[in-house]
Formats: structure tokens, C-alpha cells, sequence
């Protein structure tokens, strides 16, 4: 896997699923597969119990020459060949009647796949942690502010009134989306790669199965009906889902972003000391984690990209494809996860300016309420009439800089229909707000209901059934 730099690693990674990304984890990963598949065996009369427990009892990576393992992978084209190598060896050295039976009857890509599978599977514990988090922060941010009125805007321009809460509750409906798509990855993706040579077991003589359902008991891994080695479709979504994830993260942070611009102001980052400043500016107050955010959201398409790209493979074992997943989908995930940790970070103290959203709906003179006058107007003459009226009578008030009710007060073809009382209602801004508090209250019930089922509820091991 390629590290990535250092110096820019707090910046966008997080640390706590970097360690999982690492290449002591990747190691380890195909390591404990190699431990399942020995006390597999065992437990199946393939090999002695005595030669299992020697083979599990190296299957440590502080016991590997990491150096080694890096020189002789670019020889071998992968990882798990050196691996097993050193691993013999190092059987061999306390047990040489063991070391015949390392990786008995494996080959690389199942080493390799269900190393990598064991990663994803700690690795989505702590994404879902952070998914949780995240939805924990929106929902209390929602609820909070389900009467704080902002400017809605379409196409980047003042559109309607709308509640902030009613914007939060939508990137948190998003959220639940992307929760319930990982419950379904992990059923369909956190499945054992085993199959031997070309995945028909052919080097256990008949007991293939019984082996690879031990196996996936070990391991608590489902066990898929048929070995997949060049059939990518797991990786692939596993990939998708990731970029689906970070796309919406990457619109939350565009907004959050928009919305801090000291022209609009009506959101801000956390502040704290060396947060967000100028090496020149001493003003500046940056949005840091939306950068992070939408750094993300530019990446990793493309890396998804190349995932699907190689999806394309050869017969029963990739050229080429499969082992461009190798350093793609640790990027893809870290991406990830760095973008998701950064914003749950900056959503839980967002700092919402409820006073300047307010000053922003003032901004138009009554222009974000035209549609509301429209719709009263259009009962009695209309909708085509009444729109045309409203929309001449607007174009008046921005060249006279005009507030448009005042405009229309004068207006006979209105306040024939519409008196004073009548104007006043329709540019009251809580007037218009349709069916936005039953909305937020859709998604906070589906937040609180979903929260109250999954309380406790296991994350990531399935028992070694099929699917």
C-alpha cells in the first residue's frame, strides 16, 4: 500500500483507520488467514492438529522481515508468495514435520482476498462508529434549528425561504442511506475467498467444502457458493460505496463551505488556535475540513474508477486487474474515512449565525416570496396571468430598488384581489415554509427509530453460512 506522506497524513487520513490500512494490518490479515486455514484443516483431518497449532503460533507479522517481503514481492508479483516463504521457515525452524502443510492446498489470491476482507471487516466497524456519530451530530443540528430560517437557493440563487433545519435534515436523510447500503455490503462483500488454484479445491480430494466451511467458521466469514477469484463485483461495490459515501460528504462540505462566505455568513467552522488561518491574512477564517472534504470528493471518483476499470479480468485468475486493486482501495477507503472523520469533526460545533440567515432573507426585498404572491394571485386569475404579473412587477422593484411588496401595494390588477393584510401574510416568510416541519420530523423519526434498533447491535461478523 502506498503511505501516504507523513506530513499530510493528520490532514487528510484518519488515523485510527490508517492503522487498519497499514502494511503491518495487510500482513497480519493474510496471516490470520493462513492460522484459519491451518486449524481448518486440522479440524477436518486434512492435516495433524499438532502441525496447525505450530503454523498459527508464527502467524504473528512482528515475526516478519518486512524489508524482505517488500524485494521479493516485486520478484514474485505478489505479496503472499514471500509471505508464506518466511512463514514456512519460520514453522520449519521449531516443527519441520509443520512446515509441510503452510498454506496446504491454498494459492495466493486467497490469501491475499480474505486478508484484505478482514481488514474491511474492522475497518467498517469503526466506519459505522463514525457514520453514527455523524448522523448523531445532524439530527441534534436539525432538530435544533427546524424553525431558523435561511435563504433557500437554486441554481446558487435566492430561490425560497426554507428552515436550516430542513437543509440538515436532508444531508442527514442522505446518511441513512449510505448506513443502510454498508449493512448490505457487509452481507454480500465480507464473504471467504477460497478456492485454490482455479476455485475448484481440486488439491483437497473431495473435502473442498468441508474445509472451506471450517474455514469461514473460523474466520466468521460467510461462505460464498462458489469461489470467485476473477469475479470482482464484491471489490467493485465495495469501491462504489465508498465513493458514494464520499460524494455526499463532499456536497455537505460544499454547502457548509458556500455558506460561510463572509458575503452570506451564516455558517462557520470551529475555531481553535492555528485553525483555519492566512500565513499572510491575519483575518481569514478558512473552512479546513470542507477542504479536506471536497479534496476527497475530487479523488476518489477516479479511483473507483480504475476499481471498475478492472473488473474486466481473465479467466480464473486477473493479469493485471486484480492487482490493481492492491494500493487503489486502501486510497479509496482512507480517502474516505478521512473526509468522513473531518466532517463529523466540524458538524458537531458548527457554528450556525441564525442572526445573519435572517438579515439574508431581507436581502431580495421581498423578491424570495414572489412564488407565494403568485400562488395566492393565481386562484383568482390564474397561474400563467398571475406569474406574468409577478414577474413584471419584480423586475420593476430591482430597478426602482424597491421592496416588491411595496411595488404591488400599487398595483389595481393585484390588490383587486389581494388587500394589504393579504401582502403582509404572503412576505411573512414562516408563511411559506410548506411541508418542511413534517419533513424533519420524517427523518428525525427514521434517525431515532433506526438508532433505537441498532443500539447494541453486533457490526461486521456473520457466521460461516452461505449467502
Amino acid at each position: 500500500m502506498n503511505q501516504p506522506a507523513p506530513l499530510l497524513a493528520s490532514l487528510f487520513r484518519w488515523e485510527k483507520i490508517e492503522s487498519l490500512l497499514s502494511d503491518h494490518a495487510r500482513v497480519q490479515g493474510m496471516l490470520d488467514f493462513e492460522a484459519a486455514l491451518a486449524r481448518a484443516e486440522a479440524k477436518t483431518g486434512v492435516i495433524p492438529s499438532s502441525s496447525a497449532s505450530a503454523i498459527a503460533s508464527k502467524c504473528q507479522a512482528q515475526f516478519f522481515n518486512f524489508e524482505d517481503l517488500a524485494r521479493s514481492a516485486a520478484l514474485a508479483g505478489n505479496l503472499a508468495i514471500p509471505l508464506v516463504k518466511q512463514l514456512t521457515a519460520l514453522v520449519g525452524s521449531d516443527d519441520p514435520e509443520a512446515m509441510r502443510f503452510v498454506h496446504w492446498g491454498a494459492t495466493s489470491q486467497d490469501a491475499i482476498d480474505t486478508g484484505f476482507i478482514l481488514q474491511l471487516r474492522e475497518v467498517l466497524e469503526e466506519f459505522e462508529s463514525e457514520i453514527d456519530r455523524l448522523s448523531a451530530a445532524l439530527a441534534i443540528l436539525a432538530g435544533k434549528h427546524r424553525a431558523t430560517l435561511m435563504v433557500g437557493r437554486t441554481w446558487m440563487q435566492p430561490a425560497l425561504p426554507t428552515p436550516f433545519g430542513f437543509q440538515v435534515a436532508g444531508w442527514l436523510d442522505a446518511i441513512h442511506r449510505h448506513r443502510a447500503r454498508l449493512r448490505d455490503l457487509q452481507r454480500r462483500a465480507l464473504v471467504l475467498q477460497f478456492g485454490g488454484a482455479v476455485g475448484t479445491l481440486a488439491a483437497f480430494g473431495g473435502k473442498g467444502a468441508e474445509v472451506a466451511r471450517a474455514l469461514g467458521e473460523e474466520l466468521q466469514l460467510t461462505v460464498p457458493e462458489i469461489p470467485s477469484h476473477s469475479h470482482r463485483d464484491r471489490i467493485a461495490e465495495i469501491a462504489s460505496t465508498f465513493g458514494f459515501i464520499t460524494g455526499t460528504l463532499g456536497k455537505i462540505a460544499r454547502d457548509i463551505s458556500l455558506q460561510m462566505q463572509t458575503e452570506i455568513a451564516e455558517l462557520s467552522e470551529p475555531q481553535a488556535e492555528g485553525r483555519g488561518g492566512s500565513s499572510t491574512m491575519p483575518h481569514k477564517h478558512n473552512p479546513v475540513a470542507c477542504s479536506v472534504v471536497l479534496a476527497a470528493a475530487a479523488r476518489v471518483p477516479g479511483l473507483v474508477s480504475t476499481v471498475l476499470s478492472a473488473m474486466v479480468q481473465e479467466e480464473q485468475r486477473g493479469l493485471g486487474g486484480w492487482q490493481a486493486e492492491w494500493e487503489v482501495m486502501p486510497e479509496i477507503i482512507g480517502l474516505s474515512a478521512g473526509a468522513l472523520h473531518h466532517l463529523t469533526e466540524a458538524i458537531s460545533n458548527l457554528e450556525v449565525h441564525a442572526d445573519r440567515m435572517s438579515r439574508n432573507l431581507e436581502l431580495t426585498r421581498g423578491l424570495i416570496l414572489a412564488e407565494a404572491v403568485q400562488m395566492a394571485l393565481g386562484k383568482s386569475i390564474g397561474r400563467s396571468a398571475a406569474h406574468e404579473l409577478i414577474q413584471k412587477s419584480s423586475r420593476r422593484a430591482q430597478k426602482e430598488n424597491r421592496h416588491l411588496r411595496d411595488v404591488l401595494a400599487e398595483d389595481p390588477a393585484v390588490t383587486k384581489h389581494l388587500n394589504q393584510k393579504d401582502l403582509d401574510r404572503l412576505f411573512d416568510p414562516r408563511e411559506y415554509l410548506g411541508d418542511s416541519s413534517a419533513l424533519i420530523d420524517r427523518v428525525l423519526a427514521t434517525h431515532s427509530s433506526r438508532s433505537s434498533q441498532e443500539s447494541g447491535k453486533p457490526v461486521g461478523k456473520t457466521a460461516g453460512r452461505k449467502d
